[in-house]
């Protein structure tokens, strides 16, 4: 449990720092690339072997990575996009929806357990995601590519379920190491077209926000495939627990640290996240 509670931690962070990237106008893409680049860092001083590249590229999980790395960046551009098209409000219950995705793969490829109690807990914590991520001040927009929540949606849940499905038992902190390494040098490419040709400066600021942002998103997914692998932990269980926990958190911590507006469908999702994570729990 305790892998648990510190994967919901590092993800609540990763949340106050992109509040406190708007908040002092921090480029969010030059400090992805720079969280991407430490994260990196963190899994190479966590592996505690000899790192042999040779080796490590011959290894059946490698190629899994390296498309993990390409996801992970086009994603985040799917994220920006979504934002920009369909508002903030879509682009949190897409992503955030998405968990339903490694819950069901848990289900029927690992034959979890799909008990009442459990399946009950399971709608509930989907409805509270949605209730608790709406926000009214944000304009949500359907009618305007359509196709971009769908695949942000997806596109979360693959991310999700791979990473858990094929990360390597021993090789664990190299395995995130490739994924952050691949993501972080596309995120170079295109930092680089944009200074080159677009003349965008580079702005020393994003660094320790990137670096901040760098650890916490390492621990994240660190912890998060520490606790699956706990033995009599279900992945669907996790899942669950981990977002909908996450999702009850930030938006607390949104109203106490940044005065956030929390509307009566928010504290309803709230008191229902808490419902469904007792179900799921002692199921």
């Amino acid at each position: 449990m305790i892998y648990l509670l510190l994967s919901i931690l590092s993800s609540t962070a990763i949340f106050v720092l992109f509040k406190l990237f708007d908040k002092y106008k921090i480029n969010t893409l030059q400090a992805i690339v720079v969280n991407y680049a430490t994260a990196f860092i963190c899994g190479l001083l966590l592996f505690e072997e000899q790192i042999i590249p040779s080796e490590i590229i011959h290894t059946n999980w490698f190629k899994i990575a390296i498309g993990l790395g390409f996801l992970f960046i086009a994603i985040f551009n799917v994220m920006a996009l979504t934002a920009q098209k369909n508002g903030l409000t879509v682009v949190s219950v897409a992503s955030k929806m998405s968990v339903i995705i490694p819950i069901v793969f848990g289900i029927y490829v690992y034959n979890e357990s799909a008990g009442f109690q459990k399946i009950t807990g399971i709608v509930l914590a989907l409805i509270a995601v949605y209730l608790t991520s709406v926000k009214q001040k944000d304009e949500a927009v359907l009618s305007k590519a359509l196709y971009l929540p769908i695949i942000l949606f997806f596109g979360s849940g693959v991310i999700d379920t791979s990473v858990n499905h094929f990360a390597p038992k021993g090789n664990m902190q190299l395995f995130l190491a490739v994924i952050f390494g691949m993501a972080g040098c596309i995120g170079l490419i295109i930092l680089s077209y944009k200074s080159i040709v677009l003349k965008e400066q580079f702005k020393i600021k994003s660094v320790p926000f990137g670096i901040m942002l760098g650890i916490a998103n390492y621990c994240s997914m660190y912890f998060l495939l520490k606790a699956l692998r706990v033995d009599g932990f279900e992945s669907s269980s996790v899942f669950t627990i981990n977002n909908v926990t996450i999702v009850a958190v930030s938006t607390l911590i949104g109203l106490l640290l940044f005065k956030e507006h929390i509307s009566k469908t928010n504290w309803i999702g709230i008191i229902i996240a808490i419902v469904s994570i007792m179900l799921v729990t002692l199921t």
